[in-house]
């Protein structure tokens, strides 16, 4: 059984930053991809960021490009997403996944329960 569980999330000022963790339990974390999405309220779930199982590929979405930055520790079973120049629009529940390296929701197999991050203007 894999599980995800996410850290870091909280309130924070816009242009402040914020870094989310997600560690993964199981020995078949360095196997996966990962990703993170977010959920604000009234939206539908929205792609983030994602990185290869190896670490040696990112995708961003545009409107986090510069700004966020995945990363992983495979000896760790932890993912990051740093996040900078945080902005009110950025305010949403982030969600880590573990599945094959895509944008799409529907590539992910595995979901954490998600943090909460607001961003006050």
């Amino acid at each position: 059984q894999v599980q995800l569980v996410e850290s870091g999330g909280g309130l924070v000022q816009a242009g402040g930053s914020l870094r989310l963790s997600c560690t993964v339990s199981g020995r078949t974390f360095r196997t996966y991809a990962m990703g993170w999405f977010r959920q604000a309220p009234g939206k539908e779930r929205e792609f983030v960021a994602a990185i290869s199982a190896r670490g040696g590929s990112t995708y961003y979405a545009d409107s986090v490009e510069g700004r966020f930055t995945i990363s992983r520790d495979n000896a760790k079973n932890t993912v990051y997403l740093q996040m900078n120049s945080l902005k009110p629009e950025d305010t949403a529940e982030y969600y880590c996944a573990a599945g094959r390296f895509s944008r799409i929701a529907a590539a992910y197999d595995y979901w954490g329960q998600g943090t909460q991050v607001t961003v006050s203007s």
